[in-house]
C-alpha cells in the first residue's frame, strides 16, 4: 500500500484516534473523584485571594495525576471574578529555574518574553505583576523532579510570598518520586507549607472501565471485543496499574488489526501488541532519564553483563553498588562529563528502582562490607543498545 493510500484510507476501527493519546482529556475522569476534590480543596484558598498551601502530588506514571490537575485548571478558567492566574509548566521541557520563569513570563507578560533578560529582571517583573492588583498565582510544575536546580526554583517561588505586599504564589508540584523533596535544602523545605496527595495505581476493573470509555468515545461500534479489553486491563494491572500502558496495548492492537485488515480487535491482537509495547516502554523509560541516571544504568548493565555475582541459587545476576559506581565514574570521564558524588548515585539507584528498571537489596551475611546488591529487570543488552545510541558509546 502506498503512503497516499494509508493517509486517505478511513480506519475500520477508529472514529477519533485522539482517544488513544495519553494527553486526551475525556469529559469525565473515572475513579478519581476523591483525588480531584482534594486538589480543589487545596487550591480553594488561592482562588479566594488568600495565600494557599502548596500541594505536592505523587504517583506512578499513568495514575491520572496530570489529567486530574489539568481538569481542575480547566475548571478554574470557567470561574469569573477571581484574581487568580495559572501557568502549567512541563518541567521535562522547562527543566531549570530560568526556563520555568520564562514560561511563566511568556504566559502572562509577553512583552518581556524574549531572550536576553536575566532571571533577576524577570523575577522583579513577576513580583510587580502580582502586586499591581493583588492577584494570586498558581503554578503547576509537572514532573517537577526533572528541574536541574530544583532547590533554587522551589525556594524562589515560595519566598516570593515574602516579597509581595499583596497577592501570593502557590505551587502544585507533580512527581513520580515520593523522595524528590529529599533533594531540597532544609531551609527550602522550611519555606514550604504544603499538603501531599498520593495517586495509587489503578486496579484491573478500573482500567477496564477506562478502556471501555475510550472505546465508546472513539471507536466504531462492535469493533473491539470486551474480552480484549479485559485482557489488556489485566496485563496493565499486573505490570503497574498504569492506564497509559493499557492504552498503548489497545493502540498497538488497533494498529495490528488495521494492518491485517481484520474486522475486530480480539485478545489475540492484544497478546501480539504486548511485546512491542513493553519494548517501547523500556525505551521511553530509559531515554527520558536525566543524563547521569542513564550513565549509571549503563554502568550497571555493563557490570551485569561482564563480571557478575550470582544470587538466589544462580538464577539472578547481581552487581555490587560500589562496582557500578566505579564503572559509572570511568564512563563519565570517558565522555568528558563530571561524575556525580556517591550520595547522588545512591539517590539515582533509588529512582531507577522506583521506575521498575532495577531491583535492589542490602547485602547480607557472607558479603564483606555494607553494600547494595543490584539486579536489572530487563536484559542488559537491550538497555545498553538504547543508551549507546544517545551517547555514541
Amino acid at each position: 500500500m502506498e503512503l497516499k493510500d494509508i493517509v486517505t484510507n478511513e480506519s475500520a476501527f477508529l472514529k477519533d484516534r485522539n482517544v488513544l493519546s495519553p494527553h486526551y482529556l475525556p469529559n469525565t475522569l473515572l475513579y478519581r473523584d476523591e483525588e480531584m476534590n482534594k486538589i480543589r480543596y487545596a487550591i480553594a484558598p488561592t482562588l479566594k485571594g488568600e495565600r494557599g498551601k502548596n500541594l505536592f502530588i505523587y504517583g506512578k506514571t499513568g495514575t491520572g495525576k496530570t489529567c486530574c490537575t489539568k481538569k481542575v485548571i480547566e475548571e478554574i478558567k470557567t470561574i469569573t471574578d477571581i484574581k487568580t492566574k495559572v501557568s502549567y509548566v512541563n518541567c521535562r521541557i522547562y527543566n531549570s529555574r530560568y526556563r520555568v520563569f520564562t514560561k511563566i513570563i511568556s504566559d502572562h507578560l509577553s512583552t518581556y518574553a524574549k531572550s536576553g533578560y536575566g532571571l533577576p529582571f524577570l523575577y522583579e517583573r513577576f513580583i510587580d505583576w502580582i502586586e499591581e492588583d493583588g492577584k494570586t498565582f498558581l503554578v503547576v510544575l509537572d514532573e517537577v523532579d526533572m528541574v536541574k536546580d530544583l532547590d533554587e526554583l522551589v525556594y524562589t517561588l515560595s519566598r516570593a510570598n515574602d516579597d509581595v505586599k499583596s497577592g501570593g504564589v502557590s505551587i502544585i508540584g507533580i512527581s513520580n518520586k515520593l523522595s524528590f523533596k529529599e533533594r531540597l535544602d532544609p531551609r527550602t523545605r522550611s519555606t514550604l507549607y504544603e499538603d501531599e496527595l498520593v495517586f495509587t495505581p489503578y486496579i484491573s476493573s478500573q482500567l477496564f472501565g477506562i478502556l471501555k470509555q475510550r472505546v465508546e468515545e472513539g471507536f466504531k461500534e462492535n469493533t473491539v471485543e470486551e474480552e480484549a479489553l479485559a485482557y489488556a486491563s489485566a496485563i496493565a494491572a499486573k505490570e503497574s496499574g498504569d492506564a497509559r500502558y493499557a492504552l498503548k496495548l489497545l493502540a498497538k492492537a488497533t494498529e495490528l488489526a488495521e494492518q491485517k485488515k481484520l474486522s475486530k480487535i480480539t485478545k489475540k491482537e492484544i497478546d501480539e501488541a504486548r511485546k512491542n509495547v513493553e519494548e517501547e516502554i523500556i525505551d521511553e523509560a530509559i531515554t527520558t532519564l536525566p543524563e547521569h541516571q542513564q550513565l549509571l544504568l549503563y554502568a550497571i548493565a555493563c557490570s551485569s553483563e561482564k563480571s557478575f555475582q550470582k544470587l538466589n541459587d544462580g538464577k539472578e545476576r547481581i552487581v555490587f553498588s560500589g562496582e557500578a559506581y566505579d564503572r559509572y565514574i570511568s564512563i563519565s570521564k570517558s565522555l568528558k562529563k563530571e561524575p556525580k558524588s556517591i550520595r547522588w548515585c545512591r539517590e539515582y539507584i533509588s529512582d531507577l528502582e522506583s521506575l521498575g528498571l532495577i531491583r535492589t537489596q542490602e547485602s547480607g551475611k557472607g558479603i564483606r562490607g555494607h553494600t547494595k546488591l543490584i539486579s536489572l529487570l530487563y536484559p542488559p543488552e537491550r538497555i545498553k543498545k538504547v543508551i549507546e545510541k544517545k551517547f555514541s558509546l
